[in-house]
């Protein structure tokens, strides 16, 4: 029998395994698919889960039944590329592999700031984010939440608490001169205007040196917050990062057309854990799980795979409260319904497939 272990089932493993799945698992092939939860969950809804306006049960999706396929939930410690193991913690058996698949995503980067892991709410796991949800509903009226970042998520989820909870005070720290930095002008005006309108306030040109409870230093000022929630980046997870590959800048691991270690073939990476000329996303990982499980479903029957075609993303979606959102949707800028409509629409995909 040939075994494919997956470690980490997000949108890139969740993917690898449902084509995998459509393409037939070879009779002599079993998988294994290891992940910390017991279902998959949604990380583009998160910031929901932090505001307290979805259930957590919203954001979860059942991983797939199928007889060649099996899993063991735990987390992983050790992934070993040369004795071709994975163990985890409390399990003594280890995990052997003929093939595997590395998807473990990723993990805040605090960018050597003291005090930052220690006294700040995160949005990076479903297990923080229940976290950050019982800090913020939790708070009396009147108190102030500070999320430091104003890319995607820290604008996600600034907006949604503001929908949630109007007794609040919500302060965003942006890094630049105007938010959402990756995004087209029309955007980071239109939701530059939305803060204004619904009482949030920006400030740009931050730069937090230091953090302790209750309290942050931005500037050499040190401004007090009842609760800090840190969005500002995000690097590949501390085991990818100390595996024995060569990485790009961002600490991710380089891949060849097929995804695959060049120096270790039977090792692909998937998501946020790979070098990538795209920003890292729930739908690039899709895509590239696509392809993963187009590869392998070759490789393991002796085939050749056919190179993968030219990633060609949609867009990118966020939203401002439930009613209210924007977009780059092929090559254009959208604000208002029409984006979070979408956004809703590839929600609803996503669980429904």
């Amino acid at each position: 029998m040939k075994r494919i272990v997956m470690v980490g089932g997000g949108y890139g493993g969740m993917n690898a395994l449902h084509q995998l799945i459509n393409n037939g698992i070879a009779d002599d092939v079993e998988v294994i698919l290891i992940d910390r939860n017991p279902y998959h969950a949604l990380k583009t809804e998160f910031y929901a889960i932090v505001a307290g306006t979805k259930a957590d049960k919203e954001v979860r999706l059942e991983f797939p039944d199928h007889p060649q396929i099996s899993y063991i939930f735990g987390e992983v410690v050790e992934i070993n590329t040369e004795e071709e193991h994975i163990r985890l913690r409390n399990r003594e058996e280890m995990v052997s592999y003929d093939y595997l698949l590395i998807g473990l995503g990723c993990e805040d980067n605090y960018h050597g700031i003291p005090g930052a892991m220690e006294y700040t709410e995160s949005v990076q796991s479903i297990f923080k984010a229940r976290q950050a949800s019982n800090k913020v509903n939790n708070l009396p009226a009147y108190s102030q939440i500070s999320v430091v970042g104003a890319g995607l998520s820290g604008i996600e989820v600034a907006s949604e608490i503001r929908e949630s909870r109007a007794d609040l005070k919500i302060r965003l720290l942006d890094r630049g001169s105007s938010v959402l930095s990756a995004f087209d002008d029309k955007i980071q005006k239109y939701v530059e205007d939305w803060f204004r309108d619904n009482n949030v306030s920006i400030l740009h040109h931050s730069n937090v040196e230091a953090v302790d409870e209750g309290i942050f230093y931005n500037n050499g000022e040190g401004i007090e917050s009842d609760v800090i929630i840190w969005t500002a980046g995000v690097r590949p997870h501390y085991l990818v990062r100390t595996l024995p590959f060569e990485k790009d800048r961002h600490e991710k691991i380089i891949v060849n057309d097929f995804y695959q270690v060049p120096s270790h073939l039977n090792v692909y990476v998937v998501g946020d854990c790979a070098a990538s000329e795209f920003s890292p996303s729930a739908q690039l990982a899709g895509i590239q799980g696509e392809q993963i499980g187009d590869a392998l479903s070759n490789v393991i029957r002796g085939r050749q795979p056919e190179k993968p075609k030219p990633i060609k993303l949609k867009g990118q979606l966020g939203s401002l409260g439930k009613s209210d959102g924007f977009g780059n949707m092929y090559r254009r800028a959208f604000t208002g319904f029409l984006p979070r409509l979408a956004k809703s629409g590839v929600l609803w995909l996503n669980k429904r497939h």
